[in-house]
């Protein structure tokens, strides 16, 4: 059987800062460090935190006073800061720094006096920061048939933002629609749009015209890692979703001669070596990786972690 790896998969720079900041704030401070929300979506990343200490929780009042709190890579709202800091709770932000960036272009549009549209899903908590980041008028649109629905004149000044981890290619039906609609339009970018998603994304769709079977290494609530198997099967070539190896079922891999692998953002590379050993012992297998993008992006830590006498709270 061949095995073929697309490039880029697994990690972006976003989650190795996000890990990073758990990891490293255990070390400085001990444990328990508590975190809010899954710092990533993947259990195998959570689990190997929570070994070493982290707890993790959905709303910062099951937090005991005084813990060093970190913030997960999704963001959160400005009532979750106020919370925060009105319980005096020592916080790390783990917010990716471009949601930080989109949160930073939502408040500048309002600003500029427009209402802004944001492009996400209902309930992801990034969408649910992102709302919570904006003060002013935001409406959240899903897809292109929303955009009829909204309840704004066509001359409404409008600007919109998109949930960092819908591509280009995810987006792009949105804003036409947007567009169509509305004559006082702005938004960022292209080149703002999450470098990793799109460069996954991207990786997939060359590796799907190569191989017979594609696997995701991804969680379920994984936006990203979903995005990525529907891609797969958009391609005509079977594709599925898997957490880990336990996953793998025979039955897919019958007259596979080539199989695909990729990985979500959030999904580290241990998962797909699994992977790899687990169809290794099914027989034969020869491992091979398509050129790709090669990603050198890397975000700062917080200062509480990088400078010795700074304090915990960011």
């Amino acid at each position: 059987m061949r095995i073929i790896l697309a490039q880029p998969r697994g990690f972006c720079a976003g989650v190795v800062r996000a890990v990073d900041i758990v990891e490293r704030a255990l070390e400085k401070y001990g444990a328990p460090i508590y975190v809010r929300h899954e710092i990533v979506h993947n259990q195998r990343v959570v689990e190997t935190l929570q070994a070493k200490g982290a707890r993790f929780v959905e709303e910062l009042g099951e937090i005991p006073a005084g813990a060093v709190t970190v913030f997960s890579a999704h963001g959160v709202s400005r009532r979750v800061e106020a919370e925060a800091a009105g319980r005096g709770l020592p916080v790390l932000d783990a917010t990716c720094p471009l949601v930080s960036k989109v949160h930073a272009e939502g408040r500048r549009y309002v600003a500029q006096g427009r209402t802004v549209i944001l492009i996400g899903h209902a309930g992801h908590p990034e969408v649910e920061g992102t709302l919570g980041q904006i003060a002013g008028e935001v409406y959240l649109v899903g897809d292109a048939a929303a955009v009829a629905a909204l309840p704004l004149p066509a001359d409404r000044p409008l600007a919109y933002v998109t949930q960092t981890t819908l591509s280009v290619d995810d987006t792009r039906l949105v804003i036409e629609a947007l567009r169509r609609r509305f004559t006082d339009l702005i938004g960022p970018d292209t080149r703002d749009i999450c470098y990793a998603t799109q460069n996954r994304q991207t990786a997939v769709r060359e590796l799907a015209g190569r191989v017979d079977l594609l696997l995701v290494v991804g969680a379920a609530n994984s936006s990203n890692s979903n995005r990525l198997q529907e891609i797969g099967a958009e391609q005509g070539v079977p594709c599925y979703l898997i957490p880990d190896a336990a996953a793998l079922r025979p039955e897919w891999l019958r007259g596979a001669e080539t199989v695909g692998i990729t990985a979500g953002a959030s999904a580290p590379e241990s998962l797909v070596q699994d992977v790899i050993a687990a169809l290794g012992r099914l027989g034969p297998v020869e491992v091979s990786a398509l050129p790709g993008i090669v990603e050198d992006i890397s975000f700062k830590l917080p200062a509480a972690l990088v400078e010795p006498e700074a304090s915990a709270a960011s």
